[in-house]
C-alpha cells in the first residue's frame, strides 16, 4: 500500500467528494480518515448509562483516495524510487517531491449524547472523547480468563482445577465403592 498513517488525502469519488483529511488508520486497502465517511451509531440505554449517538469515521477503500501533493498543494499519484543512501522512498509523481509519512495526531472526537431527565425533557449535550493510537481492547479471552496469563495465575496460586481423570492408585481411597454389578 502506498498511502500510510498520516498522509493527507483527497477523496475522489462517493459521498464526500472532493474533501481532504489525514489518514488514521490502514486496514489493509481501506482506510480510515478523519471527520471522511462519518457514521451514526445508535447505543440502546442500560441501566447504568443513558442512551447515546456516537459518530464515528467508517473506513473507505483506498481507490477512492488520492495523496495531496506536499509542494503543489495538489492530487497526485504515488511512486517508490531508492535514494543515495539506498532506502526506498515514496515520491509525489507531478512534483517529484519525497513525501514523508507524519504521525497521526491523536483524534478528539465528539460525542454525542441524548439524555432524558426524570422530569421527561429531553436534552443534549456533546462530549469530547479522545481517541487512543493502536489497538488498546483486550482480546476476549484474556476477559474471560482463558490463555497463557490464565494459565500463569493458577500455577501462581497454586490453585488448580479439578482433575477428572483416572486417580493413581495411592490417591484411590478405600471408601470408593462402585454401585453397579457389585
Amino acid at each position: 500500500m502506498k498511502i500510510h498513517t498520516g498522509d493527507t488525502v483527497l477523496v475522489i469519488s462517493g459521498k464526500d467528494k472532493g474533501k481532504t483529511g489525514t489518514v488514521l488508520r490502514v486496514l489493509g486497502q481501506r482506510l480510515v480518515v478523519g471527520d471522511i465517511n462519518m457514521r451514526t451509531k445508535h447505543v440502546r440505554k442500560t441501566p447504568q448509562q443513558a442512551g447515546q449517538r456516537i459518530r464515528y469515521e467508517a473506513s473507505i477503500a483506498a481507490s477512492n483516495l488520492m495523496v495531496i501533493d506536499p509542494k503543489t498543494k495538489k492530487p497526485t499519484r504515488i511512486g517508490i524510487r531508492v535514494d543515495e543512501k539506498g532506502h526506498k522512498v515514496r515520491f509525489a509523481k507531478v512534483s517529484g517531491e519525497v513525501i514523508v509519512a507524519v504521525k497521526a495526531p491523536k483524534k478528539k472526537s465528539s460525542k454525542i449524547v441524548r439524555e432524558r431527565t426524570k422530569d421527561g425533557k429531553e436534552g443534549t449535550k456533546t462530549t469530547e472523547v479522545e481517541q487512543v493510537a493502536g489497538p488498546s481492547r483486550k482480546p476476549f479471552w484474556k476477559k474471560l480468563s482463558f490463555g497463557s496469563e490464565a494459565v500463569s495465575d493458577l500455577e501462581d496460586t497454586k490453585a488448580r482445577p479439578a482433575d477428572n481423570a483416572v486417580p493413581e492408585e495411592g490417591r484411590l481411597s478405600e471408601s470408593f465403592h462402585h454401585s453397579r454389578g457389585s
